[in-house]
């Protein structure tokens, strides 16, 4: 007989490359997997590939010059991340108005930046999936919102439209609150019709329930924020802290949402009702600017409105405050507004850090200032860099197709990883 006592089966594992070409990739991620059978063993990420090194060329510009920056980390929540850069540079100059019409204009488009971020990441999350209606609604209302970036900056996407204690109030006409107003109306119907088609559904549902769970330890350790660390039920936000809120949110009626289970479909219900909420805190700032108006708001005509005549006063006192850096009449002041614009401010010497509430979790930014018009150092801290971090958790046990839906719920943008 053959002896089969030391007869043994060696299982060999397979590793390969998942990225960075890869169309579900959501940039230049690469994964490098270790599989048995169709199980992720082990998952290794590798970044550095789109590394620009911006934070040290903060070091050698004028504080005004390193704003545009700011909108090529994740460049799907632009104007979120200008904000911080403004607040951190508003914190050092000890200038901070939470109750501010500028603070009140950069609440306005940071939410409809919030909504432009998640219908990106829910778009294209349902399309890796296998749902292709969802990308073409999420990408009508994104175009709308893009629109709104070019009437108040001139460009769809890198807007580089806020600036330190100041803001472009002539930007803010009648024509443009009344089309934000509308599309918040658009807007919910196209979420009720993304939702009809992906909620309930049972293949979505399959694809997504109990995938990537995740627990408070996880996100403790790694540092999770936003989406990541409501769906396990944490309940931060930074709009909603008492001691860390900005801009207007003090001042408004809002919630935020938590998850129970940390899976993949708790953050896309997540991201979903934010994107609602959202339109609420447009519709109450646009209020706050309409008070004035008994809530009646004319048609498109020549007739000066009252929110017409609060505009232009607000404008006015602006312009009268900067008159001597946005005229040009004599040699004098075209000589003070090119130095104005070119060497910028000098910031007192100092050191702050401050934080928003960006679409994908906690974004902040580290400031040391040296008395002069020039960052000493600027540290960035990306949300997405440290859920990058977990990959390897929310990945092992599951198979490679549930790859795609890990990638997609973590919402990565390779912009703020590889700075």
């Amino acid at each position: 007989m053959k002896n089969t006592h030391n007869l043994q089966k060696n299982i060999k594992t397979l590793n390969f490359n998942f990225g960075p070409q890869h169309p579900a990739a959501h940039g230049v991620l690469r994964l490098v997997l270790q599989l048995n059978g169709e199980i992720v063993e082990k998952t290794d990420p590798h970044i550095g590939l789109l590394h620009r090194g911006t934070e040290k060329l903060f070091e050698s510009k004028p504080y005004l010059q390193s704003l545009p920056y700011f909108d090529r980390f994740d460049y799907v929540s632009m104007l979120v991340q200008e904000h911080a850069y403004c607040l951190a540079i508003e914190s050092l100059m000890c200038k901070k108005n939470y109750s501010a019409t500028i603070s009140q204009v950069r609440t306005l488009f940071d939410e409809l930046t919030r909504i432009l971020n998640h219908m990106l990441a829910v778009g294209c999350h349902a399309l890796d999936v296998g749902s292709m209606s969802s990308l073409f609604w999420a990408f009508e209302e994104r175009e709308k919102i893009m629109e709104f970036y070019e009437r108040v900056s001139g460009a769809r996407m890198h807007a580089a439209f806020y600036r330190p204690c100041e803001v472009n109030y002539q930007v803010l006409t009648v024509e443009l609150l009344e089309d934000i107003v509308e599309f918040s109306r658009n807007c919910t119907t196209t979420l009720n019709e993304m939702h009809n088609v992906l909620t309930f559904n049972k293949i979505w549902k399959q694809r997504l329930v109990n995938i990537a769970r995740i627990d408070t330890s996880v996100c403790l350790k790694y540092g999770l924020t936003g989406v990541m660390s409501r769906s396990v039920g944490i309940k931060r936000d930074l709009r909603l802290s008492k001691f860390e809120t900005y801009g207007n949110y003090f001042y408004l009626d809002f919630r935020t949402f938590v998850g129970l289970r940390g899976d993949c479909y708790d953050r896309y219900l997540i991201r979903m009702s934010e994107m609602l909420e959202s339109l609420n805190i447009i519709n109450q700032v646009i209020y706050k600017f309409t008070k004035y108006n008994n809530g009646v708001r004319k048609s498109r005509n020549n007739k000066k409105t009252k929110i017409t005549k609060i505009l232009n006063y607000v404008t006015s006192k602006n312009i009268k405050k900067n008159k001597i850096y946005n005229e040009y009449n004599t040699m004098e002041k075209v000589i003070t507004h090119f130095k104005y614009w070119s060497e910028g401010l000098k910031i007192p010497a100092g050191f702050t850090y401050q934080a928003v509430e960006s679409p994908k979790g906690e974004f902040g930014v580290t400031l040391i200032s040296d008395n002069t018009n020039k960052p000493y150092r600027c540290k960035v801290r990306s949300p997405a860099y440290h859920s990058l971090q977990a990959f390897p958790v929310l990945a092992k046990g599951h198979f490679l197709a549930d790859l795609v839906t890990i990638v997609g719920t973590v919402d990565i943008v390779f912009g703020e990883i590889d700075r």
